[in-house]
């Protein structure tokens, strides 16, 4: 099977570039126990894939996902055994796993409903932009459950601070677009003709890039949370000079001594 080939969400690869999507748009893009796991595995299997060098997770029909289908996962929980309970959490943390560790940036351009597990997708993407109608709503607390799902206490803060992440945990509120830009969980506001266009532009330019190195700045982005400011020198250098290896450092050279600009191979 390749990566194109998926059951449960829309996927189409060109030019470097992955477009992914939930494919329930009747429904506003739920999640279900199937597109859970198969999402989580494409991603691990991202890591091995030289044909893909950036994502884009657009919406469908107007909406990025509501998040954990009422009928088909939420009634379902109700009814299972704690063992059972914790393997799906489990599940649902490794799709965030799989995403921060796949080797590829990740962009979500984010439109109408994006709650439950459909704002921790948004809020495990590298950027994020956001339609006009964009709601996010980190919905947890209003069906009875913590805000602490997924890696949202840990994430969140980070990217808009921890008093926002908290009312936003606490209250399950809606978080719009124009507060979502100011409070930087949002890279920019496009419209709602443009947004699709947008988020693929900026893949496109990073795929343009050095892709190998694109590569290293998001796994360092990622491993230097745990580490201290002297452990995250020292590992940036190596990283750096590993880069500094690599054939695109000397076609950067080799462009500015010419007068050029450079083309990448991701070498």
């Amino acid at each position: 099977m390749t990566l194109s080939e998926t059951k449960h969400f829309r996927c189409d690869i060109e030019n470097g570039i992955a477009r992914i999507a939930h494919d329930r748009p009747e429904r506003k893009n739920p999640f279900t126990f199937d597109s859970y796991a198969e999402m989580r595995d494409w991603f691990r299997a991202l890591v091995y894939s030289d044909d893909v060098h950036a994502v884009v997770i657009l919406p469908n029909g107007g909406n990025f996902s509501s998040g954990g289908d009422v009928h088909d996962i939420i009634g379902p929980l109700t009814k299972m055994s704690m063992k059972d309970l914790l393997a799906f959490t489990r599940m649902t943390g490794d799709l965030v796993k799989a995403m921060i560790h796949c080797g590829k940036p990740v962009i979500a351009a984010v439109d109408g409903v994006c709650a439950g597990a459909g704002a921790i997708m948004a809020m495990s993407s590298d950027m994020r932009i956001a339609g006009p109608d964009a709601k996010v709503a980190f919905l947890f607390n209003r069906v009875g459950l913590a805000g602490c799902d997924m890696g949202a206490c840990a994430m969140l803060p980070r990217i808009i601070g921890q008093g926002r992440a908290a009312e936003l945990l606490y209250t399950g509120r809606t978080l719009r677009a124009e507060e979502g830009e100011r409070w930087g969980f949002f890279n920019s506001i496009s419209s709602a003709d443009t947004l699709e266009t947008d988020a693929l532009a900026l893949a496109g330019r990073i795929v343009s890039g050095p892709t190998f190195a694109n590569g290293m700045t998001k796994t360092m982005l990622a491993q230097e949370w745990n580490m201290s400011l002297d452990q995250a020198i020292e590992a940036e250098a190596q990283a750096q000079a590993i880069c500094m290896q690599g054939n695109d450092f000397r076609r950067a050279y080799n462009a500015f001594v010419a007068k050029e600009k450079p083309v990448f191979e991701g070498d």
